[in-house]
């Protein structure tokens, strides 16, 4: 017999089925026992009775036993019949029950929201702590929400590419995460920060219309709504404007919305176009939150924050991109970049929903010159351009249409249609705020010295830090 899962019994009264799943709960009421079963689909009451051959196994049952269930559907009394979940009417009479796994007692509940427990020993044991409703629907909502993505944009022509893991270290803003060359001694790839440079060599190569679900990584203090490996929905087209792009985010996060989850109320539509002088003057943020009652967690306001400064100046007068380096200045003549950045604005927009930056993107630059007084003006010599983005001027060179894209921060979106504070409730395996990934425990001190050595790696103690661990 063929298992089901636990959703489908409501449609089986009286019929025959086998289940498998944990056990979530176990209530002895004279010589019945009853069990509660749970997959992933679903929870169903089962029901034992002492002549059962299979009764003094079901005894020694205890929760998050794993077992597989043969039995018939029943329908269950009208008074005892529940409500509130999608099995309710319905309970299984067990014929047959055994035993796939012993658990031991797990470390804290998972019957609760689990927001009051200890939140490192929740990550050590994630495992067990998905196991929750909670999270669960989390997760299931998460791919829910990326199909949906991907869904709309095939339709309207997109293609998926997969673009390099392994990639070179540019510098984009945040710290690379680097990786050794084992053939290449003392050469190192770098985890990308984002798709950017590829996928715009991407347009150099005529696709004009891509995405991509996107892991990144940025060796960054993490915050609530911050990780140092996320998701990106990104994008890119070629021949587009900035009000065709703003124009597809609005179309595919409403019907995101719309679609899965309908009890969100949006604010307003289309949304709001507010510049960043604006949003500064207004709210002293470039991620204002615009609801009218700020507590109000079913009320969505999405808008666009435009016409950006291009560069922004940091105490000691340095300049840096207040996106990145490859945004389009709404300045086309290169000697007044490089004479008054600070009255240079670009073509960057960014797509907020309250009060968190959940999309950011720009038209950008595909003239070599104007790229070229950019990195100048953030203070790189030729040479340096030359040794970090040669490729991307050489792709150029052969003919580059204009071209513009978006990325959305797929996990920050996602908790705040989830009505969660942090980011790591929507992440399967997550790091902590110290970037620890506690399941596996990395990082990892514990590399054999075969290791290093085939990478031509040397590693130094901090005599610093060990004497203050030491006293």
């Amino acid at each position: 017999m063929d298992r089901i899962i636990i959703k489908n019994t409501i449609s089986l009264v009286n019929e025959r089925a086998k289940i498998c799943g944990f056990i979530e709960s176990v209530r002895a009421h004279g010589s019945v026992l009853f069990f509660d079963i749970r997959d992933y689909s679903g929870t169903i009451q089962t029901v034992i009775t002492s002549s059962n051959e299979d009764y003094e196994v079901a005894k020694k049952i205890r929760p998050e036993w794993v077992v597989e269930v043969v039995g018939i559907v029943k329908e269950r009394p009208e008074k005892m019949k529940n409500i509130n979940i999608e099995t309710g009417e319905v309970e299984m009479e067990i014929e047959s029950i055994t035993v796939l796994s012993k658990a031991k007692t797990p470390p804290f509940s998972i019957s609760s929201s689990g927001y009051e427990i200890n939140e490192e020993l929740r990550m050590k044991y994630r495992y067990i702590d998905l196991r929750r409703k909670r999270m669960m629907e989390n997760m299931k909502m998460r791919h829910k929400a990326l199909l949906h993505c991907r869904n709309f944009l095939n339709e309207r022509g997109f293609t998926e590419i997969e673009t390099p893991i392994l990639t070179k270290s540019t510098p984009e803003g945040a710290r690379d995460f680097l990786v050794p060359s084992r053939l290449h001694p003392g050469s190192f790839y770098a985890l990308p920060q984002s798709p950017q440079q590829y996928k715009q060599m991407l347009m150099v190569a005529g696709l004009e219309k891509y995405f991509q679900i996107a892991r990144c990584f940025r060796d960054e203090d993490l915050r609530a709504d911050r990780q140092a490996e996320f998701t990106q929905i990104d994008i890119e087209l070629s021949f587009t404007s900035r009000e065709e792009i703003l124009e597809l985010v609005e179309e595919m996060v409403i019907q995101l919305t719309e679609v899965l989850f309908p009890e969100k109320k949006i604010k307003e539509k289309p949304f709001p176009r507010i510049s960043y002088n604006e949003a500064i003057d207004k709210w002293g943020t470039d991620s204002p939150d615009l609801r009218h009652d700020k507590d109000n967690e079913e009320e969505m306001a999405f808008a666009f924050i435009v016409d950006f400064p291009m560069f922004e100046q940091s105490e000691k007068g340095k300049w840096s991109a207040v996106h990145h380096p490859f945004t389009k200045p709404t300045q086309e003549d290169t000697k007044k970049i490089k004479k008054s950045p600070e009255k240079i604005f670009s073509l960057q927009y960014d797509l907020v929903l309250n009060g968190h930056e959940i999309a950011g993107g720009s038209m950008r630059s595909h003239d070599p010159e104007i790229l070229m007084a950019v990195f100048e003006v953030l203070g790189h010599k030729k040479e340096d351009i030359e040794n970090k983005f040669g490729h991307l001027f050489e792709a150029f060179s052969y003919g580059v249409p204009p071209h513009g894209g978006i990325a959305f921060g797929f996990e920050r979106l996602l908790m705040v249609m989830r009505n969660e504070e942090n980011i790591r409730e929507v992440i399967a395996f997550p790091k902590t705020g110290d970037g620890r990934e506690l399941t596996m425990g990395t990082p990892s001190s514990n590399i054999e010295k075969e290791q290093l050595k085939e990478l031509s790696i040397k590693v130094e103690k901090n005599e610093k830090k060990r004497g203050k661990e030491s006293n």
